[in-house]
């Protein structure tokens, strides 16, 4: 096979994009529908290709087309090559002007809570014509599909150690233990000294037990020879978890970096309760066969930068969280 002359002359991007749009669509009409153009173009793309290859791309069914071996194969490849030219073009785009493009970070609820603004914070007031683009991404439970499939170019969130995933970087930004919080009003928060088994008979709002957070603070509490208490409210919502602690009834267990940087904003004081010390790193994951981009590289400088100062004194740090 003079695979030269196949790919330089006659397989070109606009095949590949017609292979995607089928792929997704599982079918060649919905795909002309989608690239607007016609049924025929589409099938003859299809057939020209597969003649090149000397294989079969998609099996036609009744329902569409599925995808085959070959076919899948193909994709991969396509999916890598049009992300390589987005990543260029971002390259192109920021050394043109380094204070502006889009940048895509996946990361579960708890870091918007957490970290995230203030990452956010710093990036944008450094550089203000960047854009984020946040998505949903649940790390706790292995959702790395969004940067596997290259829909963003980092993922935030707690992760396990060790990290097992061969295909993805692992970069730990902190190392954080969990704390008990209060309502500023509550009469709780003005003490100086807290055992977690005074607190036993109090509202508390904690995770469902079936849930990962759940599993993590029922150790908590084991560790200090207690058992969980039945929450009054059970809710992996972060934003109903602070706003209900800050009424004063009820009280929370949350990551140290949620804590502090919800503290001010949402009236909440972290008590000074001796619990076992249960750390959980906050770490960022990227590809491994995949060069950052330039907003990428930035988003990570100043991640470093928050995480650095989250282990400082509270009067050094460049972020006030309480």
């Amino acid at each position: 096979m003079d695979w030269s002359d196949r790919i330089g002359r006659r397989i070109k991007l606009r095949d590949l994009h017609v292979v995607l749009a089928v792929a997704e669509s599982g079918s060649m009409t919905k795909a002309s529908q989608k690239l607007a153009i016609s049924h025929p173009v589409v099938s003859k793309t299809i057939s020209d290709l597969e003649h090149i290859l000397g294989v079969k791309l998609f099996d036609r069914t009744s329902q569409g087309v599925e995808v085959t071996h070959y076919g899948a194969a193909l994709l991969r490849c396509g999916v890598n090559v049009f992300d390589e030219m987005r990543q260029g073009l971002k390259q192109i785009e920021f050394l043109t002007d380094p204070t502006s493009g889009e940048l895509a970070v996946g990361c579960p609820e708890i870091m918007n809570a957490g970290i995230m603004p203030a990452i956010s914070e710093r990036l944008l007031k450094q550089h203000p014509g960047v854009q984020l683009r946040v998505t949903h991404a649940d790390t706790a439970l292995s959702q790395f599909y969004p940067l596997r499939e290259r829909k963003v170019e980092l993922l935030v969130g707690r992760l396990p150690e060790p990290f097992v995933e061969d295909d993805l970087v692992f970069e730990p930004l902190l190392q954080e233990p969990f704390v008990v919080i209060a309502g500023v009003n509550s009469p709780w928060s003005r003490r100086r000294r807290v055992e977690l088994a005074d607190l036993m008979e109090e509202s508390w709002v904690l995770p469902p037990h079936d849930s990962v957070p759940a599993g993590i603070i029922s150790e908590i509490f084991a560790a200090s020879g207690l058992r969980s208490p039945r929450p009054g409210v059970a809710t992996l919502s972060i934003q109903l978890t602070t706003t209900l602690v800050a009424t004063g009834k009820f009280f929370g267990i949350l990551p140290n970096s949620v804590a502090q940087f919800s503290s001010r904003r949402a009236g909440l004081k972290i008590l000074p309760v001796k619990i076992p010390t249960t750390y959980y790193a906050v770490a960022i994951l990227t590809l491994k066969n995949r060069a950052c981009g330039p907003l990428a590289k930035l988003f990570i400088e100043h991640a470093r930068a928050v995480a650095r100062s989250l282990s400082m004194p509270p009067a050094q740090r460049a972020f006030p969280t309480s």
